[in-house]
């Protein structure tokens, strides 16, 4: 066996926050990553000359995540997407994406009564208090209280932008608000160089303040013995430990724990929604169109944005890095169906692409987020964690925890939830053995 104040299973954005700052605190910190590197679904990967995240990722803009990134002292490299060159796709046909005054005028989207209805909206969108909308449905919500159809399409199709969720039965309103909020306020930052940055600054502060890194290190359960917990992995080691501190989704949490201890996980796990998308992401060797750059489907739920074009060493000079997205209502019923609809997207916005494609790959099924933020729960105040239920000493983080944004806003925000709770527990009690 072996001791150490704290262990952290997964090493992804979530588990490798809680490290960096459990190590900053003074703390023996052992983190576990079953792969071969940490990463999770922030990784990314050189695929011949070009930059792949998994999937398309942008970091919000004075967002929870980036101010832990911040205290973390990780540095943050990246721009903006560029509005002009965006589209609005519905009934087959490409419009300009109303983004202010004059694409709204303009556009051949929908007509004069919804164009004012829109501007409307849009105007007061940032006074919105999303409180009262927790508890219905984003269905519900667009349905009371918007008139136009064609409106409460556009209205959905920013939510699935900014919340990456299709599921609009289920969905908090008040959790999308908020989102759709930021994502037009703010904004977003695709980074430099992919994602993969932001891995590597958190494990380096992680390691400068002494904390360890196991990679292709399985943990198998969580027990409470003697005070304490033991981590028992799958090449039969055990570590023990103050606290613990499961950084994956609620289904790996509730297999970890046992019995009592594993009572609320499992509940986590039985109301847990996942989100999912079906994404194909493209190497172009150039862009057929060098001025369209972003489409939204409004009447279907897909996406297109060429991330290289704001963000600098996705692609080689003259290349493009492109994501096309289709936001899923669970998970993909045919595969095969939704890349050639994304296929079909490309050809209207990016119209002989296929000569230029240097490296493809296709997610059919790719995990967004382990758990919505379901109305029937409360949305945001509803969600789990960062403490065990029954497992005092036990913490859950990632992108189904906290009451705090979502996606990597809500797996920052919920690592420094769980890390304060840590810190609060008592002063460090052992070195790692």
């Amino acid at each position: 066996m072996q001791r150490t104040d704290v262990v952290v299973i997964g090493g992804g954005l979530a588990g490798l926050a809680v490290a960096a700052y459990v190590a900053r605190d003074g703390r023996a910190v052992v983190l576990l990553e079953k792969a071969a590197a940490p990463g999770g679904r922030a990784q990314t990967t050189a695929v011949g000359d070009f930059r792949f995240n998994l999937g398309p990722h942008a970091l919000y803009r004075g967002g929870a995540g980036e101010k832990v990134l911040a205290e973390l002292g990780v540095p943050v490299r990246g721009a903006a997407p560029r509005v002009s060159g965006s589209y609005a796709v519905a009934r087959g046909a490409a419009h300009a994406l109303p983004g202010g005054l004059l694409s709204l005028l303009t556009t051949g989207l929908f007509g004069l009564p919804a164009k004012l209805e829109t501007a409307r909206l849009l105007g007061g969108l940032a006074r919105m208090d999303a409180a009262p909308l927790q508890q219905l449905s984003v269905r519900e919500w667009l349905a009371r209280d918007v008139r136009h159809p064609e409106v409460r399409q556009l209205l959905g199709a920013l939510v699935r932008l900014t919340s990456y969720s299709a599921d609009h039965e289920r969905m908090s309103a008040g959790a999308a608000l908020r989102q759709v909020q930021a994502g037009v306020g703010t904004g977003v930052t695709y980074l430099d160089a992919g994602w993969q940055g932001l891995i590597d600054g958190l494990r380096a502060v992680l390691t400068a303040a002494g904390g360890r890194v196991l990679n292709g290190a399985r943990a198998d359960a969580v027990s409470a013995a003697d005070g304490s917990w033991q981590v028992r992995l799958g090449g039969g080691e055990t570590l023990v430990a103050e606290a613990v501190e499961i950084a994956a989704g609620p289904k790996t949490a509730a297999a970890l724990l046992g019995g009592a201890a594993g009572a609320a996980a499992r509940r986590w796990q039985q109301a847990a929604t996942p989100v999912r998308a079906a994404c194909l992401d493209l190497g172009l060797t150039r862009l057929p169109r060098p001025r369209a750059l972003f489409a939204l489907g409004v009447d279907r739920p897909l996406y297109l944005s060429v991330h290289s074009a704001a963000a600098a060493d996705l692609a080689p000079s003259g290349a493009a890095m492109v994501h096309v997205l289709k936001y899923l209502d669970g998970d993909s019923a045919d595969a095969r169906a939704d890349e050639c609809e994304l296929e079909g997207l490309l050809d209207l916005i990016q119209p002989g692409w296929r000569a230029c494609v240097a490296e493809r790959r296709f997610l059919p099924n790719m995990l967004v987020a382990h758990a919505l933020p379901s109305a029937a729960a409360g949305g945001l105040a509803g969600r789990a964690g960062p403490a065990v239920a029954d497992a005092d000493g036990v913490y859950v983080a990632g992108d189904w925890v906290g009451g705090e944004g979502l996606l990597a806003d809500a797996s920052l925000a919920s690592a420094r939830q769980a890390a304060a709770l840590i810190a609060a527990r008592r002063p460090a009690a052992v070195a790692a053995a």
